[in-house]
C-alpha cells in the first residue's frame, strides 16, 4: 500500500468524557409517534420506568449507541411497532484522532475524503471544522452516512455513493483518472477491516487510513431490561461490534433462537460467525433496507 510521510503520531489524547448519567441505561418504547425517552422519565422511579417496560411487549431491541436509534424508532413506528432502547456500544477516541486536523491543515490535498459511517463523518466534521473547513471532495458508502453532511455547504463537496452501500463496491467504484497519481485520505474506526485501503491500493490509489475512533462495550445494561429485550422476537444490530456484545450478554446463545436484523451484510456475517441462527439482512444497506429485514424477520417470527 502506498502511504504519504505524515507527523509523527502525537499523545494518545484522554478519552471523550463520560457522565455516569450517559452510561446508565435507559429505555425508550415507541408507540407509533410517542416515545418514552429520558427527558421524559427523568422525574420518575427506577421501579417506574421498569414497570412500563415490562407492560409494553417490544417487538424489536434497538441497540445503536444512545440519542442515535431515533430514526429507526421513527420508522418502525410507521408500521406500528413497539421498539425498545437498549445501547450496546459507545464510542470513544482511537490512537489517530489528534492527527486528523493538522493532516488537513497540511499543503498536501488529498483527492478524495472516504467516509464510511456516520460515527467516521462526525469525527471528521469536528477536526475539519477545527482545520479551518479545507476544501475536500467525500466520497461516502450511502446515503446514512451522507446524511451527516446535509447541512454543511462551504468547501465539502459529498461528491460520490458507490452502487451499493458497502465498502468493497466502494473501494472498486470510486473514481480514479487515469494513471493520475490519486490519493485517499480514510478516517476509519480501530475495528474496521482493511477491505477499503487494500481495494484502492489494487486500483493504484494511494490512502492514508487514520484511526480516529473505537467501539467498545457500554458499561452497564439493567438486567431487568436486558431480560425483556431477550424475549423480544429481533433484535436489530448495525455493527459487528453491537453483535459481539449481545453475544456475550446472553448467557446460552444456543438456546437463543430469536431474530437478528442486520443493517448489512458484514454485520451479518459476523452474527454468522458468532453463531447466531436466525440472521436478516438486506442486500441494499441503508435505513429502508434494514426496515425491510425487520419485518421479514418479524413476518418468520410471527411477530407481524
Amino acid at each position: 500500500m502506498a502511504l504519504f510521510s505524515l507527523p509523527p503520531l502525537s499523545p494518545l489524547p484522554p478519552p471523550w468524557p463520560l457522565s455516569s448519567a450517559s452510561l446508565q441505561l435507559q429505555t425508550r418504547i415507541s408507540f407509533s409517534r410517542t416515545r418514552m425517552g429520558a427527558s421524559s422519565t427523568s422525574s420518575k422511579s427506577t421501579s417506574q420506568v421498569i414497570q412500563h417496560v415490562a407492560s409494553s411487549n417490544p417487538k424489536v431491541v434497538v441497540t445503536r449507541e444512545r440519542g442515535k436509534n431515533t430514526k429507526l424508532i421513527d420508522a418502525l413506528a410507521e408500521h406500528g411497532i413497539n421498539c425498545l432502547e437498549l445501547p450496546l456500544i459507545q464510542h470513544t477516541h482511537g490512537p489517530d484522532l489528534d492527527r486528523l486536523a493538522s493532516v488537513l491543515r497540511a499543503e498536501t490535498t488529498f483527492d478524495w475524503i472516504v467516509i464510511t459511517s456516520p460515527e467516521a463523518g462526525s469525527v471528521f466534521l469536528e477536526a475539519w471544522k477545527a482545520a479551518g473547513s479545507p476544501i475536500v471532495r467525500i466520497g461516502v458508502v450511502g446515503a446514512g452516512t451522507a446524511s451527516i453532511f446535509k447541512n454543511i455547504r462551504q468547501s465539502l463537496d459529498v461528491a460520490f455513493a458507490p452502487s451499493i452501500a458497502t465498502g468493497k463496491v466502494l473501494a472498486s467504484e470510486l473514481p480514479k483518472d487515469g494513471d493520475k497519481r490519486c490519493t485517499v485520505l480514510y478516517p476509519a474506526s480501530v475495528k474496521a477491516s482493511n477491505e477499503i485501503e487494500e481495494g484502492l491500493s489494487r486500483r493504484g490509489f494511494q490512502v492514508v487510513r487514520l484511526n480516529t475512533y473505537t467501539t467498545v462495550p457500554v458499561d452497564h445494561v439493567d438486567q431487568i431490561v436486558l431480560e425483556k429485550a431477550l424475549s423480544a422476537p429481533v433484535v436489530a444490530v448495525a455493527s459487528p461490534s453491537a453483535v459481539r456484545t449481545w453475544v456475550n450478554l446472553i448467557s446460552e446463545p444456543d438456546s437463543w433462537s430469536n431474530a437478528v436484523a442486520c443493517i448489512g451484510e458484514t454485520t451479518a456475517s459476523a452474527a454468522k460467525r458468532l453463531g447466531l441462527r436466525n440472521v436478516y439482512f438486506p442486500m441494499q444497506p441503508g435505513l429502508d433496507g434494514w426496515v425491510g429485514s425487520i419485518l421479514e424477520a418479524l413476518r418468520a417470527q410471527d411477530s407481524f
